[in-house]
């Protein structure tokens, strides 16, 4: 048994959750999300708590169980606090700064480069060595926080790079005389 997807999930205050067939649409203080559950499992809405059951016990059904559960979950976060993800900047004559909706990255390259935020996600520069990705879909904010590392990844020798806050890059020594 799906030791996640025994766990309903609570709906907090202020947030409303419906299921039509398959799929359910949660809504927010920050916004509407929506998950189509695939049809091995079976939604439902009962005080306050969404709770996910497979249809039957194929493995499959195991499977999309516990991951349909996870999809809920993240649909309720989404829609009331958000996500977020960090990036740090390391090196010299490396920043960011935001004008309007494009972001301009200086990464020692011989032109600037514009990345373009797509919608859905709310990017800042609260500083020039820091970005902040933010919005209500945990996957697009990854992939967006992760385009924007894409450009200039930490290199091993003397860490410069956008990196994630928190991460750790393993260092190499360098040559030898």
């Amino acid at each position: 048994m799906s030791r996640i997807g025994k766990r309903p999930v609570d709906l907090p205050s202020g947030v409303e959750a419906s299921i039509s067939g398959q799929t359910i649409s949660v809504k927010g203080p920050k916004g509407t999300r929506t998950f189509t559950a695939a049809d091995d499992v079976t939604l439902t809405v009962e005080d306050n708590a969404v709770s996910v059951t497979p249809r039957g016990k194929s493995k499959r059904a195991r499977q999309q169980w516990g991951m349909s559960r996870t999809m809920v979950e993240n649909l309720v976060t989404g829609v009331t606090t958000g996500f977020k993800k960090e990036l740090e900047i390391t090196g010299v004559g490396y920043r960011a700064t935001m004008q309007g909706s494009t972001l301009k990255l200086a990464l020692g390259y011989s032109h600037d480069v514009n990345f373009d935020v797509p919608e859905g996600v709310t990017v800042t520069a609260p500083k020039q060595t820091e970005i902040t990705v933010e919005g209500i879909d945990q996957q697009l904010v990854g992939q967006v926080a992760a385009n924007i590392r894409e450009w200039r990844s930490p290199e091993p020798y003397k860490g410069k790079g956008i990196r994630y806050k928190g991460e750790y890059i393993f260092r190499k020594e360098g040559k030898k005389k």
